[in-house]
């Protein structure tokens, strides 16, 4: 790892920050297990000291960086949603490309967010930390799906397939041998919105 230049004076939250995307960085090498504070704090160019000051312990610092990674996730869809047309399809179109947004699908920031899913360890964190913000982004999908379908089909087996998608995208793109791009990724997510609403999605670019 290669330690990153710090400025010599931040705010208190903008080194919190700091030190957060450092573990993310770390987290997306080594893996939730592997993590250390020591890690952490070379790859910010920070004293382990420091760390310690911010955050008391691994544990804290792990849900801390769940927790941001968490509330960066919900805003971005909230946002997209906002700046989309205020119809079922093109609120459900937002939702998807949110997704994979550049800022977003960082290499770093998707092997961080594998690394939380994939430790059994973590399982109770992540449901801490994310479960109501999960239950929010299944309730909004199933009813764009709800409203989509008018009754021909079960919106949450629809609105499951729609996000398994796109979570299984974000994992190929961490564990693939032969990489394929994130507009690739995108495509494929909306492939299968058009498989269940034709009407409303184009299968090609």
């Amino acid at each position: 790892m290669i330690a990153a230049k710090s400025p010599r004076k931040l705010s208190r939250e903008a080194r919190r920050v700091q030190l957060i995307e450092a573990t993310i960085a770390v987290l997306a090498i080594k893996g939730y297990a592997r993590v250390t504070m020591s890690d952490v704090a070379q790859q910010a160019g920070l004293s382990h000291g420091l760390v310690n000051f911010h955050f008391q312990s691994k544990e804290l610092l792990l849900s801390e960086t769940l927790t941001y990674l968490s509330e960066e996730y919900v805003q971005n869809w909230r946002q997209a949603l906002a700046e989309a047309k205020q119809t079922p399809a093109a609120q459900l179109e937002a939702l998807i490309r949110a997704d994979f947004r550049p800022e977003l699908c960082t290499p770093q920031r998707l092997a961080a967010w594998c690394a939380f899913w994939g430790e059994a360890q973590s399982r109770p964190l992540y449901q801490e930390k994310c479960g109501s913000n999960n239950a929010e982004y299944v309730e909004r999908i199933e009813s764009l799906c709800a409203a989509l379908l008018d009754g021909r089909g079960d919106p949450a087996r629809v609105a499951r397939a729609i996000r398994v998608t796109t979570e299984g995208l974000w994992m190929d793109l961490v564990t693939q041998t032969e990489p394929y791009s994130l507009h690739e990724a995108l495509q494929t997510a909306l492939a299968c919105a058009a498989a269940f609403f034709p009407q409303h999605f184009n299968k090609g670019d």
